[in-house]
């Protein structure tokens, strides 16, 4: 696929998007989202405040595709992944090394701010002051992800490598990837051009796997019937 049939692949897939909003009735913003309405198991979409298409229309560009239990046996729902990224209620703070999502805001943050800290990231046990000052930053990294709108498509089928919320997460990756041209860059002071995973700079994504993977010709047509099915 080259750029120009990247591009009209993009235009055609936002169409889809779009008939999947209107399906759905409209995003959530991610700071409002409970528990309430979401299909057992499916795919969502991240849309993230001042990221706007360029290149291939108008609107809102998608800037994460993610799904969830995808491994034989995974029972976890498609609200408990979400869930993960939006934090917790309560005192607003959230769990980094739960969500690679908001790992990777985090650390974002960190960078264009200026700011360090050390155990952002680090797997092994902090300290009592490390905990603290982790807890203020998963409080910026909730308020920030809650600005986040998101869009969800039903797909359940049996947690697989093999399943086709993986195919759909895998190709719309792939197809929204500027990595190899024809899909909208980021925006100048988009928070993912301080992120660490050089994927993230390159693809415009919050998405480190499938940036550089090719698109199924498939990818389209399963897309468009997933959409009707709602």
């Amino acid at each position: 696929m080259n750029a120009t049939e990247r591009t009209q692949a993009i235009r055609h897939f936002y169409t889809l998007l779009d008939d999947l909003e209107q399906r759905v009735g409209g995003r959530r913003l991610l700071q409002d989202c409970t528990s309430k309405g979401w299909p057992n198991r499916g795919v969502y979409f991240f849309f993230e405040p001042g990221e706007q298409r360029t290149v291939t229309g108008e609107g809102a560009r998608v800037v994460r595709v993610g799904t969830h239990a995808v491994s034989a046996g995974s029972k976890t729902s498609l609200w408990n992944r979400v869930s993960q990224h939006r934090g917790k209620v309560g005192d607003g703070g959230g769990n980094h090394r739960g969500s690679i999502f908001r790992s990777h805001v985090g650390s974002a943050l960190l960078a264009r701010d200026g700011l360090t800290l050390a155990s952002w990231g680090v797997t092994h046990k902090t300290e009592l002051a490390d905990k603290q000052a982790e807890h203020d930053h998963e409080q910026r990294v909730s308020r920030t992800l809650g600005q986040f709108g998101v869009l969800w498509l039903a797909v359940d089928d049996v947690p697989s490598k093999d399943s086709e919320r993986a195919f759909v997460e895998r190709n719309a990756i792939a197809l929204l990837s500027a990595v190899n041209g024809g899909a909208d860059p980021a925006s100048e002071t988009w928070l993912g051009r301080w992120a660490q995973a050089p994927a993230i700079r390159q693809s415009a994504l919050w998405n480190v796997r499938h940036v550089d993977d090719r698109v199924d010709p498939e990818f389209l047509g399963v897309f468009e019937r997933l959409v009707r099915a709602h």
